[in-house]
Order: C-alpha cells, then sequence, then structure tokens
C-alpha cells in the first residue's frame, strides 16, 4: 500500500474491495516500526489495534460500520484510553492505567475509529519543541536536526510522516498550530468549550482545548464534528449544536479579512514567513476579498497574560500529583514530608517545576492582586478587543509562527526564547475564538511556513470553509 492521503481515499478502497481495515492497520504499523527513531510514539497497540480493526470489517460486511471506519488516529499522551497506561510524558505518572476513556475519544471509537497508539509530547503539554519529555524528543521529519514544535509535536510527526490518518493534540496556547506549522501539516484548535475536555489531563483548565491534526481540512472537519458538543461529564462544554463541518466546507462569497500590522511587520518575524503571508493575502486581494491592515496594540500583553494565568492553573492542577495515591514515588523518603517534596522533586521536569514555582508565585496572597486579578483583566480586554475585530471582519490572517522549527537545543537554555515561539498562537488561546494552522510555502532550507486564521467563537464551519479555498487553491 502506498503513502495514504486521505480518509476519502480509504473510505473508497474500503468500497472497492480493494483493502480492509486490518490491512490498513498493518500498513501503519509499518509505518511506524520503519519510523520509530523519529520517536512519534511512546506506545503503539498492535493487538488491540488489529482486533478493532478485524471487529469494524465484520461491521463494514455487515452495513453497521460508523463513519469513521478505516481511519487510524493516534492520541497525544494527555488524553485517557481505559486500561491503557497515560502518564502525560512525565516520570511523576509512571505506570499509571487509565481507568475511563476521554468522551473525545470514546466518540471517535464509537464511530468505528481505530485508535494505533499514545503519542510522545511536552511533559504535560508545557513546551514549544517536544524537547521537555521523559521519553526523548521527537524528530520533524522534515529535518530530523529540528524541533518538531511543541507541545503536541509527537501528534504533528505522526500524521506528518504517514504513521496514521488523523492524530489528536491539546492546544493550550499553541501547542497544535506552532507544530502543524513545524511540520508542514493542518493543525487546529477549536473554540473553548466546542470539545468536551472530560479524560484530558489539565494543564490550565480555562485554556485547555482538544485539537486535531491531519493532512486535508476535510479530514480535520469529521473528526471535529465527530468529537465535539455537549458532555453530562464536562460543565463547561458547550451546549450550542454542532454543524456537520465536513459537509459545508464551500466558500464562495467575498470575505472580509483584516491582518494584524504588529504580527505581520513584527522584527521577531522571519522575512521569509512575512514575504509568505504577504503573498497569501495579495492573492485574497486580487480573489475580490476585502483585506484590511489593522492594528492590535494589546500584542505586548498577550504572552505575559497567558504565562502568568496558565502557570497559576498549572501550579493548581498539578498539586494533586504527590505519589500518594498513583504514579511515581520516590524511594528515597524518611518521613511524609521528605516524600512530598522528593517525589515532586524527581517525578516533575525542569519546565513543569519552573512553571508551577511561577504559578505558586503569582498565586500568593502578597501577589495575586499584582499579578493574577491583573492578569485577568487584562485577559478580558484582549478578549473582547479579539471579538471586536471579529464581528467587523470574517476571519483574522496571521503567521502561525516567529520562525519556521529551529535546531535542537537552540532555546534549551533561554526560557523566555521558548516562551516567545508562542508570540503569534496565544490570542486565540486567551480570547478563547477557534483558530487553524495550514502549510503556507517553504523558506530557503525547504521548512515548512504556516498561516494562521482564526474565526469568532463556534465558527469553525466557516474557518474550515476557508482554510479549504486556501488550501486547494
Amino acid at each position: 500500500m502506498e503513502k495514504i492521503r486521505s480518509f476519502d481515499e480509504i473510505k473508497k478502497s474500503l468500497e472497492n474491495k480493494e483493502t480492509d481495515c486490518k490491512a490498513i492497520v498493518n500498513h501503519y504499523l509499518t509505518n511506524i516500526e520503519t519510523k520509530a527513531h523519529l520517536n512519534a510514539f511512546v506506545e503503539v497497540y498492535s493487538q488491540s489495534a488489529l482486533k478493532q480493526a478485524e471487529q469494524v470489517d465484520a461491521k463494514i460486511s455487515s452495513g453497521t460500520a460508523g463513519k469513521l471506519a478505516g481511519m487510524v488516529i493516534g492520541i497525544k499522551d494527555v488524553l485517557c484510553y481505559k486500561d491503557h497506561i497515560i502518564n502525560a510524558s512525565s516520570k511523576i505518572l509512571e505506570g499509571f492505567e487509565s481507568q475511563f476513556t476521554a468522551t473525545a475519544v470514546q466518540r471517535l471509537i464509537d464511530e468505528d475509529a481505530i485508535i494505533i497508539g499514545r503519542i510522545n509530547c511536552d511533559e504535560f503539554g508545557m513546551g514549544s519543541s517536544n524537547e521537555n519529555s521523559v521519553h526523548g524528543k521527537v524528530l520533524n521529519a522534515i529535518d530530523e536536526s529540528r524541533v518538531p514544535g511543541g507541545s503536541s509535536g509527537g501528534s504533528a510527526v505522526a500524521v506528518q510522516a504517514n504513521l496514521c490518518t488523523v492524530a489528536l493534540g491539546t492546544d493550550t496556547g499553541g501547542s497544535v498550530r506552532q507544530p502543524a506549522a513545524f511540520t508542514g501539516v493542518i493543525g487546529l484548535k477549536p473554540t473553548y468549550s466546542r470539545v468536551s475536555r472530560f479524560g484530558l489531563i489539565a494543564y490550565a483548565s480555562s485554556f485547555d482545548t482538544i485539537g486535531v491534526f491531519s493532512t486535508n481540512v476535510k479530514d480535520n472537519a469529521l473528526v471535529l464534528e465527530t468529537m465535539a458538543g455537549a458532555d453530562s461529564f464536562d460543565s463547561t462544554a458547550s451546549r450550542k449544536p454542532v454543524p456537520k463541518y465536513s459537509e459545508l466546507l464551500h466558500f464562495d462569497k467575498p470575505a472580509k479579512i483584516a491582518y494584524l500590522k504588529e504580527t505581520v511587520f513584527s522584527d521577531a518575524l522571519q522575512p521569509e514567513i512575512r514575504k509568505e503571508t504577504l503573498k497569501t493575502l495579495e492573492k485574497l486581494k486580487n480573489e475580490g476579498h476585502q483585506v484590511e491592515e489593522v492594528n492590535f496594540p494589546l500584542l505586548d500583553y498577550v504572552l505575559p497574560t497567558y504565562y502568568i494565568l496558565t502557570t497559576a492553573e498549572a501550579s493548581s492542577n498539578l498539586s494533586r500529583f504527590d505519589g500518594v495515591k498513583y504514579g511515581y514515588r520516590t524511594p528515597n523518603a524518611h518521613n511524609l514530608e521528605s516524600m512530598y517534596k522528593l517525589t515532586r522533586s524527581e517525578g516533575f521536569g525542569e519546565e513543569v517545576k519552573r512553571r508551577i514555582m511561577l504559578g505558586t508565585f503569582v498565586l500568593s496572597a502578597s501577589y495575586y492582586d499584582a499579578y493574577f486579578t491583573k492578569a485577568q483583566k487584562v485577559r478580558r480586554l484582549i478578549k473582547d478587543f479579539t471579538e471586536d475585530l471579529l464581528n467587523k471582519f470574517d476571519y483574522i490572517v496571521l503567521p502561525t509562527t516567529p520562525s519556521t522549527a529551529f535546531r535542537f537545543g537552540e532555546h534549551s537554555n533561554d526560557p523566555v526564547a521558548m516562551y516567545l515561539e508562542d508570540l503569534f498562537t496565544v490570542q486565540a488561546s486567551v480570547s478563547g475564538v477557534p483558530a487553524i494552522s495550514i502549510p503556507n510555502g517553504k523558506d530557503e532550507k525547504g521548512l515548512p511556513i504556516g498561516l494562521q486564521i482564526m474565526a469568532n467563537s463556534f465558527k469553525e464551519a466557516e474557518l474550515y470553509a476557508f482554510a479549504d479555498h486556501l488550501t486547494a487553491s
């Protein structure tokens, strides 16, 4: 079997009886084994995936198969899958086996998607390079000396290297969109609350979203429409109806498009990314769309606001990992206090400890109002400003990242430089609006460039249609 390019291709082959689900799974298993050095998968569910494939083949024969029959999916190592190990790529959850399945994952299984394995990521979703994993770094298949982005770098590479049809990641501040840009695939962060967070190991609860990686827009849309919707296990999940996104990809009317001057003409932006972004904007103008430059004066405040609030939420969320009931427990403790201290010191990686300490600091009694409360107020300003723009325009367009994929170790000793990699993605996360990264050319080294598109809350149908138009043209 040659490289699988889309789920439509899989469905056609199944309908024509040219292949079956078991052969498709074996195709991906072979690819995973051949490209094991990329380190995208932490664990491959060979036996359970083949068993699922046999069951789906039987359903296809009887005419009772779900709409995702034949789709093979990898899941980021922060999404629970019953009776399977999950450790958020952290030593602190060593050996932990999930007792239930995340709602998003279960909905895919219910439509006969096949789960092939769990995928490497930055520890607890904290990172922009996939260098912070207890399982080791993931390599970018285009240039193995460069990072795939993070924190969902393994999921991006799994799709990039044809190790599965689609992969699930999570996006707290750009963790789907940034690796999608670095690897040349499509990555969507939906509206906050569009997809249930039940079964997702929390990093920052008011930011976390489950996103999708794919090679084409239609596959991405099909997975989102299957996962999205209300969930009795998650009171923050929206009850708004879920459109059939995959059937609404027609884009046939003039659009009003804004681009942010402060991003496109930022000194931090790699010149080739600016060139490709402006080229796309010019093309849209020539098609008859209204393309307008707008100012976003709050850009300098977005990143500090994001890191103050997410580290505070991380400090709270990660307090449950203490070695008492599950996961890693230090063998070096001599009393209860030392057990807590040593377990967390030994179990968490350096970046996670850094963020916990930052978050604990901004939540402390002396600094709560100066940092956390103020950041919440600024978040509201950013959200209101972004929504005002999206009430005037259909889309906001900007580069996904300031640079193309950087080399391993380039920012390892400079946390601030690493945090700046999220400069253009955090606005959508702070505002809660949906955003997608699509491929937009390459730089002189042949590294992919990403274009990011934002739309107003719950406008994923329009976002997908516009992204499909841009990727098809």
